[in-house]
Parts: structure tokens; sequence; C-alpha cells
């Protein structure tokens, strides 16, 4: 039995577009990027997001390896989506208001769900799911 206080540290997401994935995170969430950290040798790439609550998503991108492409949205097995609490429905609505107009795949919603979550499903840049929650 682990007797420390487990918490996810970060979630880890491959892109293409380090720039453009950054910018999709800090305009929609206020995530607060760190340095770029680069390293020629291994071909990569990657940058820490944080968020006000501690969360953090850490974006990376490769020039040697060949990460598997799935279709944009795919429900797979493993890791599938990202959950992402804006406080509020009202926020919730805004939010999928927002990035639908600003030309983002809404999935599904806003709707409640039958486990009772308020929610919206969205694409972010790079196709990844995230679950717009209250």
């Amino acid at each position: 039995m682990i007797e420390a206080r487990v918490r996810i540290e970060h979630v880890a997401l491959w892109t293409r577009d380090i720039e453009r994935c950054k910018r999709f995170y800090v305009t929609y969430f206020g995530a607060r990027p760190g340095a770029t950290y680069v390293n020629p040798a291994k071909g990569f790439e990657s940058c820490f997001l944080s968020f006000e609550s501690g969360a953090r998503i850490e974006i990376m991108k490769t020039t040697l390896l060949s990460p598997v492409e799935i279709e944009r949205g795919a429900q797979r097995l493993g890791l599938t989506h990202l959950a992402i609490s804006v406080g509020s429905e009202g926020e919730v609505d805004r939010l999928t208001r927002t990035l639908r107009s600003d030309g983002y795949d809404v999935v599904d919603g806003p709707r409640r769900t039958g486990d009772g979550y308020y929610e919206s499903v969205i694409l972010d840049p790079d196709g990844n799911r995230l679950e717009l929650t209250v």
C-alpha cells in the first residue's frame, strides 16, 4: 500500500505543431506554458502547460519516431479523452459555442449524461477528445 498522496503528475500528448497546440490550451483554458525543451540528438521537443489547479499537460514533438496516427476523435483502447472542468454549466455552454465558432469540432453536447455529468465533447487541434465538464 502506498502511503504517499497519489496524483496524476501530467498527461503527455504527441503533436506535429507545438506552437499551435500551445496556443489552443493557452487561449481557451488559461494554460501557462513553460520553456520549450529541445534535444536535437533525440529528435525531441516538448513544452509543459500548467493549469491553475496544478494539472499539467506535456506537449511533445519528435523527428525520429513515428507515432501511430489515429482518426481524429477516434474512440480507442487506452487513454481516450481528457476531461477539463471549466467550473459551471454556463461556462461549458459558452466555451463550446466559442470553440465551434472558431472552427473546432464539437462532437457532442452540451448535454447531461446518464451518470449526471454536464459536458460537451470537442476535439483539440490534433484530434484529441476533450470533455468540457462542470
